[in-house]
């Protein structure tokens, strides 16, 4: 596979490029310290992987990828950026790395683009969240988010999910207009992200928008707008009588 490097600190290209001229699959085919250069080789080359810092000195590389319209290549942002937005991020098509690069890590998420590259590419609603989450400082003000099931990515509004049902390992989306979108990552990593918008975790199994709650019964459940029961664990009674009473 092809990958080309977008940093403009000398020593971290230095050790990027260390690090991945040890892998088999890849060749090196360029690498820009600028956003202009990069607009120039990036179409010219072809690359499979891009390699990108977020900010470089004459702009970001959210505002390159736009302008080269281009959707055909995995992308890993390298970033300053604190973890918890690194997470927010990671919940849609793309890889993001902490500065300074750990080579497991860097490795790790190389080989995944490799494995998946038949599969996934750089679109442009994947974009526009990612980009969302950078300009707002990554803590869920993108009301937007990237769900990426076996068959396919699709970007649904956060007010539009109803609840979210984790089953080893894999956590299925419920709609409000009766779909439901499978993707394979745990629960835990979407529960920081959605709480800021009215979602808690009343259930190992189960994190809900309480926008849809219609009724809470003492049993131990909420009923759904749709009329789905979910369940509530004794240790989360508090907390969720709470939050109704918060609501009122």
């Amino acid at each position: 596979m092809k990958l080309y490097i977008l940093e403009d600190e000398i020593r971290i290209l230095q050790h990027i490029l260390q690090i991945v001229k040890r892998i088999d699959y890849l060749e090196v085919v360029g690498f820009a310290a600028e956003i202009a250069v990069g607009e120039k080789e990036i179409p010219a080359l072809k690359p499979d992987i891009i390699l990108a810092d977020i900010r470089l000195k004459d702009g970001d590389s959210f505002n390159l990828f736009h302008t080269i319209g281009m959707t055909d290549f995995q992308v890993v942002f390298l970033t300053a950026y604190d973890q918890y937005a690194i997470q927010a991020l990671n919940l849609g098509a793309f890889g993001y790395l902490l500065k300074p690069i750990d080579e497991v890590l860097l490795t790790t998420t190389l080989n995944k683009c490799y494995h998946h590259r038949e599969h996934e590419s750089f679109g442009q609603q994947q974009l526009a969240i990612a980009k969302d989450h950078y300009l707002t400082q990554g803590v869920g003000a993108s009301k937007r988010i990237a769900l990426k099931s076996v068959e396919y990515i699709e970007v649904v509004a956060i007010e539009d999910i109803m609840f979210c049902k984790s089953d080893k390992g894999y956590t299925s989306f419920f709609l409000n207009d009766g779909r439901e979108i499978v993707v394979s990552k745990g629960l835990k990593e979407y529960e920081s992200l959605l709480t800021p918008f009215g979602f808690l975790r009343c259930h190992q199994s189960y994190l809900v928008n309480f926008k849809y709650v219609k009724k809470y019964y003492r049993e131990g459940y909420l009923q759904m707008e749709n009329k789905e029961n979910i369940l509530v664990s004794s240790r989360k009674k508090e907390e969720v009588l709470r939050y109704l009473e918060n609501i009122a």
